[in-house]
């Protein structure tokens, strides 16, 4: 089970930083990734990285800007946003995948076998 917490309501330009727990299972050998979805709009990539964290991947919109990390002891994912922006607004889902996503950061959420229930991000302007 993959549990996110950090969310909230934020103003434009603020910080927030996600986090996803894991229970039942250790994340150590999975490649982690977050995802959102905006308000009638469909599920995005927004950010990935492998099982040793030594290799990420951002959409290009939050590049420079969003920045994923795990601890594997600690068994936990985290997710630091800065700088957002109204249009960050979105429920936030962190997945958990096996296979290829452990070596490499994927985008593609088909790639993902376990999802969080999402955590809603609220960027006021």
């Amino acid at each position: 089970q993959l549990v996110e917490s950090g969310g909230g309501l934020v103003q434009a330009g603020g910080s927030l930083r996600l986090s996803c727990a894991a229970s039942g299972r250790t994340i150590n050998t999975y490649g982690m990734a977050w995802f959102r979805r905006a308000p009638g709009k469909e599920r995005e990539f927004v950010a990935a990285i492998n099982v040793s964290g030594s290799k990420t991947s951002y959409a290009d919109s939050m590049k420079g800007r969003f920045t994923i990390s795990r601890d594997n002891a600690k068994n936990t994912v985290y997710l630091q946003m800065n700088s957002l922006k109204p249009e960050d607004t979105a429920v936030y889902y962190c997945a958990a995948g096996v296979g290829l996503v452990g070596l490499l950061p994927r985008s593609a959420s088909a790639e993902y076998n376990f999802w969080g229930q999402g955590t809603q991000v609220t960027v006021s302007s």
